[in-house]
């Protein structure tokens, strides 16, 4: 079975940096886009950044890039999310997922999600 264990999430002032995880496991890991969307109560989710492990090229949407970077760690099968910069606006839940036909950053391209970690903000 597919797992994606998402972890990292916490209380960060704004400015700081935080680093989120998704550890994967029950899918052969260069075969799948590793995703990481962000969902604030009320909103849809909204993609952040995604990895392809197969050339480890990546995607960001356009207000996270420069701020955010996400890579992989092949032998541990866990994709990291580095957020620098964070601002308050920056609180929301974050879900890492699958996706078999590549990096869209469209949620509804998942095919699996991992449950979110929590990232609050404080000014």
């Amino acid at each position: 079975d597919v797992q994606l264990q998402a972890s990292g999430g916490g209380l960060v002032q704004a400015g700081g940096s935080l680093r989120l995880s998704c550890a994967t496991s029950g899918f052969t890991f260069e075969d799948y886009a590793i995703v990481w969307f962000r969902q604030v109560q009320g909103r849809e989710r909204e993609g952040v950044g995604c990895i392809s492990p197969s050339d480890d090229s990546t995607y960001y949407g356009g207000s996270f890039r420069g701020r955010f970077t996400v890579s992989s760690d092949h032998a541990r099968k866990i994709v990291h999310l580095r957020m620098n910069r964070i601002e308050p606006e920056d609180t929301a839940v974050y879900y890492c997922g699958i996706e078999r036909i590549g990096c869209t950053l469209n949620s509804y391209y998942v095919d699996a999600w991992g449950q979110g970690t929590l990232v609050t903000v404080s000014s």
